[in-house]
């Protein structure tokens, strides 16, 4: 029985990334030697074990065959005659296809490292594309390491275009798309997410009505960039720079998606679009299972991002209103969120990245003077009232006299 270091582990540690999690593959072993020697196993569709100590994850060398639809469709066989090397050939990219023996040595079968030294995601082999959920992965990696300078093979991006024309895509099931989206939102780069889906293809089947952005022009008084594709990618930097929160990224990549549907005769204006964008967040979370306060955050962004921008034209009542509907009284982290996400549209626009945006200091400056109200004080010292009426007319008295000392 042999055992080795094995995928992301390694791969880190080549490029001198702190290494979170150890993956081991095992060689010449049964399940049966592993279970007497005190490895547990877990799961039943693959031959994982967790060892006795250190609870790490000890796979047995495997392959795999393609016998059905999806990323799914696979039949398993772990045998102690399986090498190393059939194991590595069945991984997605070469980068994560390098092991390290116990003593320290590296076994590169397949020119991870150099794929390493150059920057490439390359695929291993023509097994890739029995897996369309590798399309995703292979996003995901572009935007983990695009800040440091890795792109997608040429003939890899070939083989997703072909795997997307194929229909495959269509197989996946919406909690695996989820999965992989919501971990791309916490990458260094989730615009490259983005970008490699579209590049190949896959964006207008995962998130057509994103991918419907690209090309519909915006005015240009507001957005030098114009383009609305664009002017998303733009944000998603923004947001990821502002706030490493994965609901802030999904509320700023869908936060515009009704601008696809404005009338084209009156474009580039997408009058409306904030409300027409609700039905398409509907559909798209028909599709994908996104967690409520994902798809709670990016409705009160696609409805109100606007309104916040202009928040210093609202009426007290008017913006009272607007923290209700955030249930900011309640939730400050949501009404923090939903501040980053508007801050990171305000930001994403060329020649405008590092803009100031007063609209957080006005809008904190309020909720600071209504939080201090004693709600318990005033209920007590208005027995008659209607409870809600006073507490509102309170707030609002409150929030415009702040507004008033803020604009002074």
């Amino acid at each position: 029985m042999e055992t080795y270091l094995v995928g992301g582990a390694v791969r880190d540690k080549l490029l001198d990334i702190p290494v979170k999690d150890r993956d081991w593959v095992v060689v010449g072993a049964t399940p049966e030697s592993l279970l007497a020697a005190g490895y547990r196993q877990v799961g039943k569709g693959f031959p994982v074990f967790l060892h006795p100590q250190t609870k790490e994850e000890y796979a047995l060398a495997r392959t795999e065959r393609k016998s059905g639809p999806g990323h799914t469709g696979f039949e398993v066989h772990a045998a102690p005659d399986v090498t190393l090397e059939q194991d590595l050939e069945r991984r997605d990219l070469t980068i994560n296809a390098i092991a390290q023996t116990e003593a320290g040595e590296i076994i590169d079968p397949f020119s991870g490292c150099r794929d390493i030294e150059n920057k490439k995601l390359r695929h291993v082999s023509a097994a890739f594309s029995e897996d369309p959920l590798r399309i995703l992965r292979v996003a995901r990696f572009a935007a983990r390491f695009a800040n440091r300078g890795f792109e997608v093979a040429a003939e890899t991006l070939t083989l997703m275009r072909q795997m997307v024309a194929s229909g495959e895509l269509n197989t996946l099931v919406g909690e695996r798309v989820w999965q992989e989206i919501q971990r791309a939102l916490t990458e260094p780069c989730p615009d490259q997410f983005v970008s490699t889906l579209r590049e190949c293809g896959a964006l207008g089947v995962i998130l057509p009505e994103v991918d419907a952005l690209f090309g519909v022009p915006q005015p240009p008084k507001y957005h030098p960039e114009v383009d609305t594709g664009v002017h998303i990618m733009m944000c998603l930097q923004q947001a990821r720079r502002l706030s490493d929160d994965p609901t802030v990224a999904w509320a700023t990549l869908v936060h515009d998606v009704g601008k696809g549907i404005t009338d084209p005769e009156k474009w580039p204006s997408h009058v409306g679009h904030e409300k027409l964008g609700l039905g398409l967040l509907d559909a798209i979370h028909r599709k994908i299972p996104v967690p409520k306060e994902y798809a709670a955050l990016a409705r009160l962004v696609c409805e109100h991002h606007t309104k916040l921008h202009r928040v210093k034209e609202l009426r007290p009542s008017t913006l009272l209103s607007l923290l209700e509907s955030l249930d900011a009284f309640r939730r400050p982290e949501r009404l923090d969120r939903f501040l980053l996400a508007c801050e990171a549209d305000a930001r994403g626009r060329t020649g405008l990245e590092d803009r100031d945006y007063p609209q957080r200091d006005y809008l904190n400056h309020a909720m600071t003077a209504m939080t201090k109200i004693d709600i318990a004080g005033l209920l007590r010292d208005n027995p008659k009232a209607q409870p809600e009426q006073l507490i509102r007319k309170t707030r609002q008295a409150a929030l415009a006299a702040a507004l008033d000392e803020f604009k002074a």
